[in-house]
C-alpha cells in the first residue's frame, strides 16, 4: 500500500510550479474581493440598520435563497449575504485544479509520463489532494485575517474561514471522484460542476422552507439544507454561534470521496472512464468537417452546463424583483450605489442594470474559458495536425472566436429573457420587462467582445501568458466595472477602465449607438492583430 504513495511530494512539488501562477491568482483574487466587499459594508450599517435588513432577510422567503439570517450584527450579515458566492468561488478553484492535476493529464498523456517513472499508482491524485487542501487551508487564513482586521471577533472570523475551506476541501473531493467516472477532462468538470450546482440549490430550498424566529432575525432551515456542504457552511453560522462541530461533515465526506477517488482509480486503465462512452457513428457528422463546428462539438456541454445555470440564476435575481424596493428603503446607502450604478433613481431600473452587468461579467468568464482552449490545443499538440491539413490558421481561430462570441450572445439572449419572464410575472408587466430586459442584456455584449478581442490579440502576440493576461484582464474589468466601482466608490477614471462601464444603462436609460460602436471597433481591431499575429508566429508546442 506504501508504494502506491510513491513520489507523492515530489509530484505535488512539481503541480505547485506548474500552477505557481494560476492558483496564486485564484487565492489573492478571492482574498482581494473579501477586502472590496468589507471595506464597503464595514461601517455603513448602523446597530437600527443591520436589526432591519436582518429582519427584511429573514422574513421575505425569496431573499433566503441568497443566504442564511443568523442575527443583527455585522459579521452575521457579511457571511448572510456573501457566503454562497464566495464559497461557490472557492468550490470551482478546487475542482478546476484537482481535474487539471489528475483527468486532464489523461488526456494529454503527460500521466502515462508519469506512471512510467518511480512514482505509485495514487501518487498523482495524493499530490493534487495535498496542493487543493493547502491552498483552501491558505486562502481560509487570509479571508480569517481579512474578518479580524476589520474588527471582527476572533472567533468567528476563523469559523468563517474554516466554513469555506470546507466547502473548498469538500469538492477537492467531489471532483477526484468525478476525474475516475468521466473519460475527459471536460466530462470531470461538468459532474463536479453538477455537484456544485445541486449544492447550491439546495440550501436555499431548504431556507426558503424553513421558519423564522419570534424577532424574524434567525431562519430555522429545513432539511433540504442540511443535504449539501454549502448548508453545512451556513449552519456554521460564523459570528452567530460558530458550530465547529460541523466541520466533522466536511472532514468525513472529503475522506470517504478521497477513498473512493483511490479505489475507482485502481479499477480502470488510464485514460478510461467507468461511464459508459457513447460509440461514434461510422462516419463524421458534416458539421465536423470545418474547425466551427468541431470546436462547438468540443465545448457544447460546457455550453448547455453555463446555459442552465445562467438561466436559473436570472429567474432567481428577476423573482425578487418586487422586494427591491422595500429593501432599499431600509438602506439609504444602497439606495445611492444604486443610483450611481443604474444612472436613476428608480430603483427598480437601476436594480436591473446591475443585476444585468452581473450576469454581463459572468459570461465574459465562459467567453474567456472557450478561447483559452486555443492554447491548449497549442501547447498539447492536437492543433498541430488540424493545422497540417487545408484548414489554413486563420480558419483555425475563428472556428474559437465566432464560438465564443455566439456562445456569448445566446448566454446573454437567455439570462435577458429568463430575467424579464421572472420579474414580469412578479411585477405583473410581462411584456415590459422581457422587452426591456432582452435589450438590456444584448447591449452587454460589445463589452464581453472587448475581452475576448484583448484575449485573442494576447493569443497572438503572447500565448505562453495568454492565460495570465485573460484572468488579470477581466478581474481588473470587473473590479472597476459598475457594481464594484459603485460599491468601493472608485474614481471616474477607474471606472472607465472597464468595458463594462461603457455599455448603456438599459433599461435606466435609452440604448445609445456611440458607445456601442466604439467598444465594436476596439475589439475587432483587437481580434485582427491577435489572428495577424498568429499567422505570422510560430506554433508554440510546450505545454504550461
Amino acid at each position: 500500500m506504501k508504494q502506491a504513495f510513491t513520489g507523492t511530494l515530489a509530484l505535488a512539488w512539481v503541480a505547485l510550479s506548474r500552477d505557481r501562477i494560476q492558483l496564486p491568482i485564484w487565492i489573492v483574487a478571492i482574498t482581494l474581493f473579501k477586502v472590496f466587499v468589507l471595506a464597503a459594508w464595514n461601517g455603513d450599517l448602523t446597530d437600527e440598520e443591520l436589526l432591519s435588513v436582518t429582519q427584511f432577510y429573514g422574513v421575505h422567503p425569496a431573499m433566503r435563497l441568497f443566504g442564511l439570517a443568523s442575527g443583527p450584527t455585522l459579521g452575521a450579515y457579511v457571511m448572510s449575504r456573501g457566503f454562497v458566492l464566495f464559497a461557490v468561488l472557492i468550490a470551482l478553484m478546487s475542482i478546476l485544479f484537482v481535474v487539471r492535476h489528475t483527468r486532464q493529464d489523461e488526456d494529454t498523456g503527460r500521466a502515462e509520463y508519469i506512471n512510467s517513472a518511480v512514482v505509485g499508482r495514487h501518487a498523482n491524485l495524493a499530490s493534487a489532494f495535498m496542493v487543493a487542501v493547502g491552498a483552501n487551508i491558505v486562502l481560509a487564513l487570509l479571508i480569517s485575517l481579512v474578518f479580524i482586521f476589520n474588527d471582527l471577533p476572533v472567533a468567528g472570523s476563523f469559523a468563517a474561514g474554516a466554513a469555506y475551506a470546507g466547502v473548498g476541501i469538500f469538492f477537492a473531493g467531489v471532483a477526484s471522484v468525478t476525474a475516475q467516472l468521466a473519460a475527459t477532462s471536460r466530462g470531470a468538470t461538468g459532474l463536479a460542476l453538477l455537484a456544485l450546482g445541486v449544492a447550491f440549490a439546495l440550501p436555499g430550498i431548504g431556507n426558503m422552507l424553513g421558519q423564522v424566529d419570534e424577532e424574524g432575525v434567525r431562519i430555522i432551515s429545513s432539511w433540504p439544507a442540511w443535504l449539501s456542504p454549502l448548508g453545512w457552511g451556513q449552519q456554521m453560522r460564523p459570528f452567530a454561534e460558530d458550530h465547529w462541530s460541523l466541520l466533522g461533515l466536511f472532514g468525513f465526506f472529503f475522506v470517504a470521496f478521497a477513498l473512493a477517488g483511490f479505489y475507482l482509480e485502481t479499477r480502470r486503465d488510464i485514460g478510461k472512464g467507468f461511464l459508459p462512452e457513447k460509440p461514434g457513428p461510422a462516419e463524421a457528422a458534416p458539421s465536423l468537417l470545418n474547425p466551427l463546428g468541431l470546436v462547438w462539438r468540443l465545448q457544447r456541454g460546457a455550453f448547455v452546463g453555463w446555459a442552465i445555470a445562467v438561466t436559473l440564476f436570472s429567474i432567481l435575481f428577476g423573482a425578487v424583483s418586487g422586494d427591491i424596493d422595500a429593501l432599499l428603503e431600509e438602506l439609504e446607502e444602497w439606495t445611492d450605489i444604486f443610483e450611481r450604478i443604474g444612472g436613476t433613481d428608480v430603483m427598480i431600473d437601476a436594480a436591473f442594470v446591475t443585476f444585468v452587468g452581473i450576469f454581463a461579467a459572468v459570461i465574459a468568464i465562459y467567453a474567456v474559458q472557450v478561447l483559452l482552449r486555443m492554447r491548449l490545443e497549442e501547447s498539447d499538440g492536437p492543433a498541430e495536425p488540424v493545422m497540417a491539413t487545408a484548414v489554413s490558421r486563420q480558419r483555425w481561430i475563428m472556428g474559437y472566436i465566432v464560438n465564443s462570441v455566439l456562445g456569448a450572445a445566446a448566454l446573454l439572449l437567455m439570462a435577458g429573457l429568463a430575467m424579464g419572464i421572472s420579474a414580469g410575472v412578479a411585477l405583473d408587466e410581462l411584456g415590459t420587462w422581457v422587452s426591456d430586459l432582452v435589450v438590456a442584456a444584448l447591449v452587454q455584449l460589445p463589452a464581453v467582445l472587448v475581452i475576448i478581442g484583448i484575449v485573442v490579440a494576447a493569443f497572438g502576440l503572447l500565448p505562453r501568458r495568454v492565460g495570465l493576461i485573460a484572468w488579470l484582464v477581466l478581474a481588473v474589468a470587473i473590479i472597476t466595472g459598475p457594481w464594484l466601482a459603485g460599491i468601493l466608490d472608485l474614481p471616474e477614471w477607474a471606472e472607465n477602465i472597464s468595458p463594462f462601464s461603457h455599455a448603456p444603462a438599459v433599461p435606466a436609460e435609452a440604448v445609445t449607438a456611440t458607445p456601442i460602436l466604439a467598444m465594436l471597433a476596439v475589439a475587432i481591431v483587437l481580434v485582427g492583430i491577435g489572428i495577424l499575429a498568429f499567422r505570422r508566429r510560430d506554433i508554440d508546442l510546450p505545454a504550461g
